[in-house]
């Protein structure tokens, strides 16, 4: 299993996936989960998720919810959906998994744990709305990890 963790760092709430998966570095996980930093890789990531069974990607989300809310999404949730109505970087998940279908190295089971931001502006900190939410954020992504693979 996978945990990827994307945004970029230098704009604020955008960076909230990078930001989990650093805090989740010194955590004991289950045997087989890898964490991955993938920044605003974007189809570079297809390395990374080739083959994979299950993902799980934090990210920001691009909506129109109240900042801090945290959606659970699934690859069929993001179908058709418009990459700019999902991602904020230039090549979006949405994308990159429509690439990985097409070369036949999509994920079995993808769900993505999407963060409206607050604050996506120049700076290094989360703002405190958003950085509250990192320990919520992993519980989410642990339960995740116990839940059993969807049929």
């Amino acid at each position: 299993m996978l945990v990827l963790g994307v945004g970029n760092i230098l704009l604020r709430d955008e960076g909230v996936g990078v930001r989990v998966v650093q805090a989740m570095e010194a955590m004991h996980l289950p045997e087989g989960v890898e964490l991955f930093d993938g920044a605003t890789a974007g189809l570079d990531l297809l390395d990374a998720l080739a083959d994979r069974e299950r993902v799980i990607v934090i990210d920001a989300l691009a909506g129109q919810y109240a900042p801090g809310t945290v959606l659970r999404l699934t690859a069929d949730d993001l179908q058709g959906a418009d990459a700019a109505s999902v991602s904020l970087h230039e090549t979006g998940l949405v994308e990159t998994l429509a690439v990985a279908e097409r070369l036949g190295i999509v994920p079995e089971e993808v769900v993505v744990l999407g963060v409206q931001p607050r604050e996506v502006s120049w700076g290094l900190e989360l703002s405190a709305e958003v950085s509250r939410l990192v320990p919520q954020i992993i519980e989410l992504v642990m339960a995740e990890l116990r839940a059993p693979k969807a049929a």
